[in-house]
Parts: C-alpha cells; structure tokens; sequence
C-alpha cells in the first residue's frame, strides 16, 4: 500500500470539503423565485412547505379586530412596521402600495407592530396618512405580550435600542399557506406584484 504524503492528503480533504459546501450551497440558496414543487416561478424567496403558518387577532389601527384566518380564500401581504421610522418601513408601506397598483386590486395588506411602546392607534394613523397608505395596508397592534408570540413564530426581532427590527414581506396564498418571502433589501414593487399575480391565478 502506498503512502500518501500528508500535504497531498490535506489537500484532497480541503478540495472535498469544498465541493461539499459548494453543493450544500446550491442547495439551501438556490434561486429565490425557485420552483415550488413544479409550481409557479415566484420572484421572492420561496418557503418550504413544511413551514407553519400561525394564526394571531390582534387589533388594527381603529380598533377593529383583524385575524388572519380571516383572509382564507385570497392572497395577504404580511409586513412588520413601526410607526416612527423614517427609512425601511415608509418604503416598504409603498412598495406594498404600488405593487397593489400594479396588479389592480387592494390584496389585503397587514402590517404587525414591532415596537408596541410607541405604536399607539394615533401613531399608527398618523404613519398611514403621512405616507398615503390609508386603504392599502392596516396596522395591527398589541402589547408586547401579545406581540411576541407572532414575532417569534415568523421568525421576527422587534424594534430595539440599537438595532433594526427584521424587515420582510411575507405572501400566504388562498389557502392560508405561507409561500414567498421578500427581505426588504430585495423588495421591489414589480417583484411583489409577479408574485401576487401568481398567487391570484
């Protein structure tokens, strides 16, 4: 048997190391718009389909009360917003705005508070008209009790002192299934509105 100097052997454990992470890459960050399933060609990041959806109430900036099983039957658009931002969430309220443009219909867009000491109803009305979102997205609100859970569940880090909130946009179809996620960096409005399309199909 021949021996295998070690430099040699290092260097074929490095290179199949390598085609290992290259392959487990492929596999976890293949395209965002990737098929589902031989399904539609989404623009956003397409969730497995043994993520859970979970159900909340909460109430919206009236103080009317909001399910999200409640939208059964037609596509919703979930965002987490803050009422004092100056940035990330008044362009993501209007890429929201001007994707429901795109495609022609208000689909059901909910925004849930990620900083409950500050997202009064007054604050949260005042962030809809401001930004000219009234009739397109609603602000939904609770204490942090009630918040928390749904942040967790959707994988979400609340507004803090010293850090940013996780910003997205998640699609449910009709079903109530959740299916793409949109980072907010990546969002656009064409983009949101393809998908929306898809799912209106």
């Amino acid at each position: 048997m021949v021996a295998v100097p070690a430099r040699v052997r290092l260097a074929l454990m490095a290179v199949a190391t390598m085609v290992l992470l290259t392959a487990l890459g492929i596999v976890l960050f293949a395209s965002p718009g990737g098929s589902d399933a031989g399904g539609p060609d989404f623009d956003g990041a397409v969730v497995p389909k043994d993520v859970r959806t979970t159900d909340f109430a909460l109430r919206d900036q009236d103080g009317k009360p909001v399910r999200l099983s409640s939208y059964v039957g037609q596509p919703v658009m979930l965002t987490f917003l803050y009422t004092t931002c100056q940035d990330t969430c008044p362009l993501t309220a209007q890429q929201i705005k001007a994707a429901q443009q795109q495609v022609g219909t208000n689909v059901p867009a909910l925004a849930v508070s990620v900083d409950p000491a500050n997202d009064t109803p007054l604050n949260a009305k005042r962030f809809l008209a401001k930004h000219r979102v009234n009739g397109h997205l609603r602000f939904l609100l609770g204490s942090r009790a009630q918040l928390a859970p749904i942040w967790r569940a959707y994988g979400i880090q609340p507004q803090g002192n010293g850090f940013e909130h996780s910003a997205r946009v998640l699609l449910f179809d009709a079903t109530g299934r959740q299916r793409v996620a949109w980072p907010s960096q990546q969002l656009t409005p064409e983009g949101l509105a393809h998908d929306v399309r898809l799912l209106l199909r």
